[in-house]
């Protein structure tokens, strides 16, 4: 016996247009140009030391990975962040829901975040039907090409919408797998779709979806760059699973596809550099079970375990070296689950308290061009 569950088809949902957000493009976007926020001594040496692992990671070859939160979004760095892609500074970028859903519905209506304490009560949080509905059928359609999350987002972005393969065509290649399964990881991708179009009465072709703002998204960048921007999401932790399309499969798979883009990079971080910026979770936690894979792959190798420089930005004040153990238990510190996890990677570690405008900014300054 199954126990009981909503039926979320009775959700309702409401245009993206009709809610009231706290903050227009206009308002937080950031000109990597303009004049740099003012840094204390401490935050400048570590961001010069910073910025000189990642000269030396890219002279070589070797990759530098950041990983960030929606706030990094949310503060308008996104184009600060592009240039430092562009010049190749950056080889791949890491982000949980959050920050893509920010950076989609920036791109589509050059507005996010809505007032969550006033909408929960009306049980309107989240409820909004572009940002579910695209996200979700942008997945299920870039699993057929063997997408992961973010790249499905990032092509919606660029390409300004997705193409719904015909009901027939899915039929089709299921019945054939039916009668000669074979191992095919696209095959479970079809019938879910399938059963997005049948459940939700979706037609077939291409569904045009404009992105006026397209220029202000790291997804979207990251995409036309063949940057591998991948998203590492928790069911039920973001406003897309509140929407009637929710299809927690589909988000697995590209999140698990994600996963796997995100452990193939961090095999590159000999020698290489990773950037956590506020993430006080997802980057840890993903971060230490890739470098485990990495290091076992490597391990058979007959190759050393890897040993990245680790530079972690986030708001709370540490003054605790973490590159000579952990504290004792009775020191805050060792509650810290950015520099207990990141400490136990194996490389050097350097934490630098400040605001991301702050760390950011300055680093992309002093990296200036080219990391090509």
């Amino acid at each position: 016996m199954s126990y009981s569950r909503i039926d979320s088809h009775r959700v309702n949902v409401k245009p993206l247009a009709s809610r009231k957000n706290k903050h227009h493009i206009d308002e937080i976007r950031i000109d990597p140009d303009a004049a740099l926020p003012p840094v204390t001594s401490r935050q400048k040496a570590n961001i010069a030391k910073v910025a000189g692992w990642i000269r030396t990671a890219r002279a070589q070859g070797a990759a530098v990975m950041l990983a960030y939160g929606a706030h990094m979004v949310k503060n308008g760095l996104g184009p600060v962040v592009v240039r430092m892609m562009e010049e190749g500074w950056i080889t791949h970028l890491a982000t949980n829901g959050a920050g893509v859903i920010h950076d989609w519905e920036y791109a589509f209506q050059g507005q996010s975040e809505e007032d969550v304490r006033a909408h929960v009560a009306q049980g309107q949080f989240g409820t909004w039907d572009e940002t579910g509905r695209h996200t979700h059928l942008a997945v299920l359609t870039g699993a057929l090409d063997g997408m992961g999350y973010g790249e499905s987002v990032g092509r919606l972005i660029c390409d300004d919408g997705y193409t719904i393969p015909d009901r027939a065509a899915l039929q089709h290649a299921l019945a054939s797998w039916t009668d000669h399964p074979a191992d095919d990881e696209i095959m479970p991708a079809r019938a879910d779709l399938l059963q997005a179009l049948v459940r939700h009465d979706i037609e077939a072709g291409y569904h045009k979806v404009i992105h006026p703002h397209k220029t202000f998204s790291l997804t979207g960048h990251a995409c036309r760059l063949h940057v591998p921007l991948t998203v590492h999401p928790g069911i039920g932790y973001d406003i897309i699973y509140t929407h009637p399309l929710a299809n927690s499969a589909a988000i697995g798979r590209g999140a698990g596809i994600d996963f796997s883009i995100f452990v193939n990079s961090v095999s590159h971080l000999d020698g290489g550099v990773f950037l956590s910026v506020g993430s006080s979770i997802m980057a840890p936690q993903v971060f230490e079970k890739s470098m485990s894979i990495a290091n076992n792959l490597r391990l058979q190798d007959g190759l050393k375990p890897l040993r990245p420089f680790i530079a972690v930005n986030d708001l709370m004040e540490d003054n605790w070296d973490w590159n000579t153990g952990e504290p004792p238990m009775d020191n805050p510190a060792y509650y810290n689950r950015i520099g207990k996890s990141f400490s136990r990677m194996g490389g050097e570690m350097l934490y630098t308290a400040a605001d991301n405008r702050v760390f950011i900014q300055s680093l992309c300054r002093q990296l200036g061009k080219s990391g090509r």
